[in-house]
């Protein structure tokens, strides 16, 4: 297969390490100094583009890989808010799109223990809860994805949280995110439900960005071929 990587750092350098050693061809690499045009996709006749930057350059991106019709497969953060209107491309285009804010396979099944915690402790209203997370210190947003899923999981379960703030708080309606930036932590998500008698705490550790950059990959795997907006659940069959 023949890969785009958009996104040449430290997790494109990771995801390069394991597509080759899978067997497969890195035909693109695009980092700050070597922007992305539709031109570049369409000459490395890319199979599919794995898209790790940030967010003042992830919906350009995409757009540009729909445009000469590349599957992609997109990890970026802190853009969100944009989703909605490139979903409506994608389909109308009809391309492909998977997008995760974390690839990681272990992470993605704490999301699933995540969601039925917090269906199990949506009744129990002595109970209160919180989130840490702790990233290194490159990391350019906070909360991460990764929290901001979780909160979103915990907040469709537990009806008295009706939003996250990502500080500490007193009012009985916002569910806490304590970011910490510490090197060189590739990421750890705390959950904590706390009352007067007992606490119950989920966790996830990553030892590196190994487990997110072979989750890219498989991801990438999966998309070739396809059409329509996908995500880890549908990889995994979660």
């Amino acid at each position: 297969m023949k890969i785009a990587l958009i996104g040449y750092g430290k997790m494109g350098k990771a995801i390069e390490t394991i597509a080759i050693a899978k067997g497969h061809e890195i035909v693109l690499r695009v980092n700050s100094q070597n922007l992305l045009e539709k031109k570049h996709l369409q000459e490395a006749e890319a199979d599919v583009a794995i898209e790790f930057t940030g967010p003042e350059t992830a919906y350009t991106n995409i757009l540009k890989c729909f445009e000469a019709n590349v599957p992609v497969v997109c990890g970026s953060t802190g853009w969100l808010e944009k989703l909605p209107a490139l979903k409506a491309v994608c389909l109308e285009k009809h391309q492909a799109f998977l997008y995760a804010s974390n690839f990681s396979v272990g992470v993605n099944i704490f999301f699933e223990i995540n969601k039925r915690l917090a269906e199990l402790m949506a009744g129990q209203n002595q109970y209160d809860v919180m989130m840490e997370e702790i990233h290194h210190t490159q990391k350019k947003d906070a909360p991460s994805g990764t929290a901001i899923t979780l909160a979103e999981q915990i907040m469709d379960k537990v009806h008295r949280k009706t939003q996250w703030v990502n500080a500490e708080t007193i009012k009985s309606a916002e569910l806490p995110i304590l970011s910490k930036r510490i090197d060189p932590a590739p990421g750890t998500h705390i959950i904590t439900y706390t009352s007067d008698i007992d606490d119950i705490t989920i966790t996830h550790t990553a030892h590196s960005r190994e487990g997110f950059a072979s989750g890219a990959v498989i991801a990438a795997e999966w998309l070739k071929d396809k059409k329509g907006i996908f995500g880890m659940k549908d990889v995994l069959s979660l």
